[in-house]
Order: C-alpha cells, then structure tokens, then sequence
C-alpha cells in the first residue's frame, strides 16, 4: 500500500510538471505570435495594447470562479478542464480578423488559463503536502521552460513562413492531446483530503482569513515587480543606456534565465531555511539587484544587476502561493486564486504604473517604486511563518499543516 501511494505521489508530480510546462508553452506559442496575430486582424498597437486587457480581465475572472470549484470538485476534475480549455483557446486569436473577434478570443484565452493557472497551483499544493516539503518553485520553473520552448518552435515555424493558425492549431492538438495522456496521473481528491475530519468538512464557509489578503497584496507588488522586468527592461538598456537592439534584448535574457535557475533551486534553500527566508532575502537580493541596473552607467553591470534581480524574484511568488494553499486545506483553492489572482493584476498594472511616470522622471528612476515594493516584501515576510493558530492546524479540526514538519521549520524560526 506504501509503494503504491509513493507510486502515485511521483506520478502526480510528474503530472504536475506537465501542466505548468504545458500552461507556459500555451502562453509562449501565443506572444510569438503578436505581431502576426495583430497584422492579420488589421489592428494598431495602440487597439492591441486594449484588447491584451480583456486577456488580463478573463484570467482574472477564470481564476476566482475556478478557486472554489476546485474546492469542491478536486484539482484531478478541475486540472484537466481548464487545460482543455486553454488549449482550445490558443488557437482561436489566430482565426481573428478584426479588433472584435480577436477582444472575444483573447478573453476566452486568458479565461483558459486562468482556469488552468488556479487548478494546477492548488494541484501543486496537494503534492507539496504529500513530500512534507517544498516543491512549488521546480514547478514554476517548468512554467518558464516551456516558454522558452514556445519561442524556440514559434521562430521555426515562423521562419518557414507557417501561419498563425496552423502553428496555433498544432499548439492546440498537442496541448489537448497532452491533457488527456497526463490526467489519469492526478492525485485523487480523497488522498488530498485524506486528513480531514467530519467536523472540519461540515464547518460552514467563513470569511477569507486576513493572511490570505497580506499574501496577495504581496503577490501583487512582487508579481508587478516581475511586470516590471518584462515590459520595461530591455527598453532601460535601449533607451538610458543606447544600447545596440540585439545587447538590449540579452537583459530580459538575464532576468529570465536567472529566474528560471534560482526557482530549480530554491526547493531546496527554502526546505533548509524556510520560506520567510526565501521572500525576506530574495526581495531584498531584488531590491539592490533592481538598483543597481537603475543606476549603473555600464552596460554589463546593468545586465548583472537584471540577472540579481531575477535571482532573487525567483522563489518569492511560489513561497507565497504554497503558503496561500496550506493556510487551510479545505479552502486550498479559493485562496490560491484570490493570491493568484491580485498577483496577476499587479502583473498587468506595470505597464500602467511605470509608463505614465516617464512623463515626469527617466524610465531608470521609475524603477525605484518596484525597489520600494521589494523592501516592503522582505519587511512583510514574517508573514509565511507557520503560526499554532493558523498555520500548524486547520482550524476547528486539529490537522497539523505539513509546512511544519518540512525540514527547515526549525530553522526558518530561527531565522526570522
């Protein structure tokens, strides 16, 4: 019975893996395809800088009904479904032809991942629960290398001249092909929710705890911070620093490589030191890394300051969603997707916020306002500690949350 469950458990997490792989390549093979998706719908940027908004309001929208439906259904029902859906709706900005069916498509698609974003989060908290420590960054990772594998197969079949709807298509078939091969992996809902007693399932819905609101205001700064790098960054080498096309290209390169490392790595620093220590270091690693390329004359010190800067966003976000996810079992879902989801708006507010301010300072300067939001995360951090009353049982029903028993709690109060 032993092996069988630690069967299952593996297999869950590989499963998981692919979901964010999966999600990351979906969104990748899509901003490959702007530019060609806008010039077939005839549209300005300026049209396309609104209609990318409908993408931000369905995520938005995906993530708070997916949230309690995961609740009540399990992530193996809910997963699926919104992967299914995501994969469907990548295919459709590329059979736009105008501003009209392309808003409908991008709102479908950001509906889709929404969905998808939610479910495999609380997935992935379902798994972490079942190793009794952390696991949530190597998944994120995954995320981004399956945008990197978007991008490598979007320029390949852009450069032989492949159009947006059968590279999307293809994208679609394989995504949906891959859902079906991956679900039956999922862990099934009465082995995550195993531990809970009848009077923990009985107790009636009661208001969102106010730690999940602090986590997602967190989520927001840091998730706007990581905006920040990828509206803004190549365009500080291009503009403050003159820097050739191809050169300013390489400090997105360096925020995103050096993400992708540190979130492989930071299971393990947060398992030893825990997660105060993952979002109180990071944020403050980010902080000096983001001042230092808004301030730095040189070229390659601004390059080194965007790859400090990724490195220390790497495990922030994840420590901050897991803590979402064990704050209570029983409402797993719905909280990651009220953290998820400021989270995600704060991503989309970093164009608004940062490009109204060059009006009145240097787009380098503007940079100090995510500074500023980095030194408030690393103050607020004390908030992931695992508390007796919040965080060591779930509520009225007594079960210790798993985080504690993670080899670095011990540390991590030391720490902290």
């Amino acid at each position: 019975m032993f092996v069988r469950m630690e069967r299952s458990l593996r297999a869950g997490r590989l499963a998981t893996f692919a979901y964010f792989a999966l999600n990351g390549f979906l969104m990748g093979m899509w901003v490959v395809h702007i530019p060609a998706v806008e010039h077939r719908a005839g549209i300005s940027h300026a049209v396309l800088g609104w209609l990318l908004l409908l993408l931000g309001g369905g995520a938005f929208a995906g993530m708070q009904v997916i949230g309690p439906l995961t609740d009540r259904f399990g992530a193996r029902a809910v997963v699926p479904a919104g992967a299914a859906l995501c994969s469907a709706a990548v295919v459709l900005p590329g059979l736009a032809t105008n501003a009209w069916t392309l808003g409908t498509a991008l709102l479908v698609l950001g509906l889709g991942n929404g969905c998808l974003d939610v479910s495999m989060n609380a997935h992935a908290v379902q798994v972490e629960r079942g190793y009794r420590r952390p696991v949530m960054s190597a998944f994120h990772a995954s995320f981004s290398i399956g945008g990197v594998l978007a991008a490598l197969a979007g320029a390949r079949t852009l450069s032989w001249g492949w159009s947006p709807v059968v590279t999307l298509g293809l994208a679609a078939a394989l995504g949906l092909a891959g859902t079906a091969l991956v679900a039956p992996a999922l862990l099934r809902p009465e082995r995550a929710d195993a531990v809970k007693t009848p009077a923990a399932v009985a107790r009636p819905r009661r208001r969102t705890p106010r730690r999940i609101w602090v986590l997602a205001a967190l989520a927001l700064m840091l998730m706007l911070c990581e905006g920040v790098a990828n509206d803004w960054s190549v365009l500080d080498l291009r503009d403050v620093l003159d820097a050739h096309a191809a050169t300013a290209a390489l400090a997105y390169g360096a925020f995103s490589t050096a993400m992708t490392v540190g979130r492989l790595l930071a299971d393990r620093v947060a398992a030893r030191f825990g997660p105060v220590a993952i979002v109180r270091y990071g944020a403050s690693v980010a902080a000096l890394g983001l001042t230092a390329a808004a301030l730095s004359p040189w070229i390659p010190l601004a390059l080194a300051g965007w790859a400090v800067f990724g490195i220390g966003m790497s495990g922030c976000v994840p420590q901050l969603f897991s803590a979402a996810g064990h704050t209570d079992q029983n409402a797993a879902g719905a909280n990651v997707s009220r953290v998820a989801g400021l989270g995600y708006l704060g991503m989309l507010a970093g164009p608004a916020v940062i490009g109204p301010l060059t009006h009145f300072i240097p787009l380098n300067l503007t940079f100090f306002l995510p500074v500023a939001f980095c030194v408030i995360a690393a103050c607020a951090a004390g908030v992931l500690r695992s508390r007796p009353s919040a965080a060591h049982t779930d509520d009225e029903s007594g079960v210790r949350d798993p985080r504690v028993e993670l080899s670095g709690g011990t540390r991590e109060r030391r720490t902290a």
